[in-house]
């Protein structure tokens, strides 16, 4: 019973297949060889517009480059507190923009209100010593499992114009919250104005594919060059190209992700069914973060479930974690079995048994 990320499984069979045909023969290196044209290609159908891609093979690489392409040093780049970019990427993205500096703003469930980003950037000074804003992060999903909707996009996207600011999307988890949206990738980006988008995939059955996908020509004028630089032009480029190929076939991504949200929504359902467990926030995409008794959770360890304690930082208003009680988080994955995320619910039902007994 393993829920601590998305990452811990392997590659989906289409996936592994598609590397293994790409492992056959000689082609081109350095991106010149025909699965990434195809791929390129293929992102352009998907998004319904003509758009430049950079594959890289961690998402880590896909914020830094994507962020350095909109960021000057002497810029700032605003985000949630908790988002990946700021708490979790080492200065990568500070380090890839030359000195540029996050700035995390506070928001519920790690989302970020166009009002919040709006009363920060009106109450920055105007001077010389003030770094300027250059761009808004956003995660799609966030790091509390929530979802963007695509209003709540286009009121972030007008605030940034208003500011002369780009908009970046932190998609890790573009997909999972893409189908639980029940939009197409174009409503969810740059139709609502998202500037340039992390895509990706190896959390949904990828062994490491990652892309940086511009939706304004701008942005893309030095990124080659900075992802050469970063060391994320790979020589034998093929086999990142190839993994998207197996994932995009016969729309695999989005069943993928369907399965991992519907897990998501089991293990949802099923825990707040439970006496004295409630959802931290909504079951949005695939990560569940419920509030349980502590000694619940220490016995969920003992019987062998594997997940992560989460901080209380974005919780609603007029939310808490009790002394006795715990904040997780569970995350589900495309290959997460529908029979482990029952165990886990039996084992949770026991342990809270076990304690009204005591």
């Amino acid at each position: 019973m393993n829920f601590v990320s998305d990452n811990i499984v392997g590659a989906s069979a289409p996936v592994m297949e598609a590397l293994a045909r790409a492992n056959a023969g000689t082609m081109p290196a350095y991106g010149a060889d025909e699965i990434t044209r195809r791929i390129k290609a293929r992102f352009a159908e998907i998004f319904e517009r003509e758009v430049s891609i950079i594959l890289v093979t961690t998402g880590t690489a896909s914020n830094a480059l994507a962020l350095s392409s909109a960021v000057p040093p002497w810029g700032l780049c605003v985000c949630h507190r908790e988002a990946h970019v700021i708490d979790d990427e080492c200065g990568a993205p500070e380090f890839y923009m030359h000195g540029a500096k996050l700035i995390g703003l506070p928001g519920e469930g790690a989302k970020l209100s166009a009002d919040t980003v709006r009363a920060y950037l009106d109450g920055l000074p105007r001077a010389a010593k003030q770094m300027p804003p250059k761009a808004l992060s956003i995660a799609q999903a966030t790091e509390c499992g929530t979802v963007y909707r695509p209003d709540e996009i286009a009121h972030l996207s007008a605030v940034c114009r208003d500011h002369g600011m780009a908009l970046h999307m932190d998609g890790a988890r573009f997909v999972n919250a893409l189908v639980s949206l029940g939009c197409t990738p174009a409503e969810m980006t740059w139709k609502q104005g998202v500037d340039i988008l992390s895509f990706g995939a190896t959390k949904n059955g990828c062994l490491m594919a990652e892309a940086v996908v511009v939706f304004r020509p701008d942005l893309a004028e030095a990124l080659e060059h900075r992802t050469k630089r970063a060391g994320q032009i790979i020589s034998k480029g093929r086999f990142i190209s190839a993994q998207l190929e197996g994932y995009f076939a016969g729309d695999h991504w989005l069943d993928n992700a369907r399965h991992a949200n519907r897990m998501a929504g089991l293990l949802a359902e099923g825990l707040t069914r439970l006496p004295g467990i409630r959802l931290a926030w909504p079951a949005e995409a695939n990560e569940v973060f419920p509030i349980l008794p502590q000694t619940a959770a220490d016995a969920l360890r003992a019987a062998g479930a594997a997940f992560m304690g989460w901080t209380e930082a974005s919780l609603p208003e007029g939310e808490k974690v009790g002394p006795d009680e715990a904040l997780i988080r569970l995350v589900v994955s495309y290959a997460t079995p529908e029979e482990e995320v029952r165990r886990f619910l039996d084992a949770a039902r026991a342990a809270l048994s076990r304690q009204a007994a005591e």
